[in-house]
């Protein structure tokens, strides 16, 4: 009897053996997994690793910054949302496209990205990962009237405000395909809002190519949360299963889903996520779980719900059992909106700029320097990393994180920083300068310690007005066409030398102007640093 039961079990072990190795585990997928989590308007100043007088708790971020890597010295492309998404899904600056369109909003379009433009997900997708983006969009989509007529070609009685949007908003055949959105780009999958999903003319959530419920109705203002940070929700047309303060939470359950899915299904295939948040735009309106438990008011809630959803993603991770081969990135498209640092400055002591000048729309260090954490367990070296990078360079660091070439024609303005998060030298191009775009279109380049801004002011926000007026500083040099700054001896962007040194504005200048003639700052060839040379 006992040797009738050993040869059944030993059969069954065997049987079970030969159904692992003829089954693809996780474990067997050798190139990285990629979830990059775009915050929208988090402040350097916002995430306590970064700012010790932080008066929010952000542990989950700390934890992943203290395990990986933690730049200090990190910029979004522009200053407000559509061009900085652009870039960080081309890899190129916005001013290079000829698109027409600005910060979109509503149901304006079309797609900023040119239709066989190479993205970083069309990349990814090309070397055979599953691609999904979970968010807010932002970058332009084309929606149809009944006719199949694109809506912004229809001539329209209102040419501004809100009874042009509601015009366009009601024009809108929303059955039909949208066919230029983040599916036409090298997302496998797509679930979210158009624009800024709390903030726009329309309040309707996007699964694939099609708005998955109509907006029905007007939005209801009198109805929502009451407090300085509850401004910039607009007029706009409300669908029934769009509820303003579980945005965010939607958006984590569909990439929870869609990460389960990916893992059931497709276990031998890499993934590529991307979530882009609504936290913490304005307005804040945190989900009912996390009212009140900051203890800094509802943007204070609302950092602490970003930082608990950025948990459960990689609890997820975890759970799944494929957290040990994921890069993790985490950053944000802009710096910190200007209500909430107003009043988070006042009512509760807390900065979301800090330290820098300037907030979200300004070309100066407060309106771009955003936080940058990268995790990878067993891949990276720990700590900070003070190499200055802009966003763009996502795109370049994980093709080098999965070994591939980027064609020339494609990610003009990114360079791999793989070498800063992992301490192996390679011999891809380094960054020697980055270029900025303010919310005026204004442009600005920093070479070391050299900060030229190509302007007078702040290129975005008015600080002649009541609301900012009390953050204007004294103007060292008026007569200046421009502004340079030293950031070594001056951070605080508090003193244009501009006259006083003509040799380095002249020298970043003429950078500046020969890099928007070549359309790139990424060298061609096999030679950078004599193509650098030229530039």
């Amino acid at each position: 009897m006992y040797a009738l039961r050993s040869f059944a079990t030993t059969c069954f072990l065997l049987v079970i053996s030969l159904t692992l190795v003829a089954r693809p585990s996780v474990a067997e997928n050798k190139q990285p997994n990629i979830v990059l989590i775009y915050a929208d308007d988090l402040g350097y100043g916002d995430l306590s690793c970064y700012n010790p007088e932080s008066k929010v708790s952000t542990p989950v971020l700390d934890r992943l910054a203290a395990d990986g890597v933690r730049f200090t010295d990190a910029h979004s492309p522009a200053t407000v949302c559509t061009p900085s998404r652009y870039s960080l899904m081309t890899g190129q600056m916005r001013f290079r496209s000829k698109r027409r369109g600005g910060v979109f909003s509503g149901v304006g379009g079309p797609s900023l990205i040119a239709e066989n433009q190479l993205t970083l997900p069309s990349m990814l997708r090309q070397q055979g990962y599953s691609t999904a983006c979970v968010g807010k969009w932002h970058i332009g989509l084309t929606f149809q009237t009944k006719d199949g007529q694109p809506v912004l070609d229809q001539p329209l009685k209102h040419k501004r405000g809100i009874e042009k949007h509601m015009e366009m908003l009601s024009i809108v055949d929303y059955s039909k395909p949208i066919p230029d959105g983040p599916i036409n780009h090298g997302f496998d999958y797509f679930y979210g809002t158009a624009c800024c999903p709390t903030t726009d003319w329309l309040y309707a959530y996007i699964e694939g190519d099609k708005v998955t419920e109509a907006p029905t109705k007007q939005i209801d203002r009198t109805k929502l949360p009451d407090h300085p940070y509850s401004v910039d929700c607009r007029e706009g047309m409300i669908a029934p299963n769009f509820d303003l303060e579980l945005v965010d939470m939607v958006f984590l359950d569909k990439s929870k889903k869609w990460l389960e899915d990916h893992v059931s299904k497709t276990p031998e295939k890499p993934f590529f996520l991307y979530h882009a948040m609504q936290a913490v735009h304005l307005p804040s309106f945190p989900a009912p779980e996390f009212q009140g438990k900051s203890g800094a008011g509802p943007h204070g809630d609302f950092i602490v719900e970003l930082d608990t959803i950025v948990g459960r993603l990689v609890e997820k991770l975890e759970t799944l059992g494929v957290a040990d081969n994921t890069l993790i990135i985490i950053s944000s498209d802009n710096g910190p909106e200007t209500i909430p640092v107003i009043h988070m400055r006042t009512d509760h002591n807390h900065d979301p700029a800090h330290p820098w000048r300037g907030v979200k729309r300004d070309a100066w260090e407060g309106g771009h320097r955003v936080p940058l954490i990268v995790h990878w367990p067993g891949k990276l070296r720990k700590g900070t990393v003070d190499t200055t990078v802009n966003l763009t360079d996502i795109f370049a660091t994980c093709a080098a994180a999965i070994d591939t070439e980027l064609p020339e024609d494609a990610a003009q303005d990114s360079f791999s920083f793989l070498s800063d998060i992992t301490g192996v030298p390679d011999d891809l191009p380094r960054r020697d300068y980055t270029l900025q775009q303010a919310s005026g279109r204004q442009l600005s380049i920093r070479r070391g310690q050299w900060k030229y801004l190509d302007h007078k002011g702040s290129g975005g926000n008015n600080y002649a007005g009541k609301e900012m007026g009390p953050y204007a500083l004294p103007e060292t040099a008026p007569d200046a066409p421009g502004q340079l700054y030293n950031l070594d001896e001056d951070p605080g962007e508090t003193n244009n030398l501009y006259f006083s040194h003509p040799e380095v504005v002249k020298e970043l200048k003429g950078l500046l102007d020969t890099s928007k003639k070549v359309g790139r700052t990424v060298p061609l060839g096999a030679e950078p640093a004599k193509e650098m040379d030229k530039l």
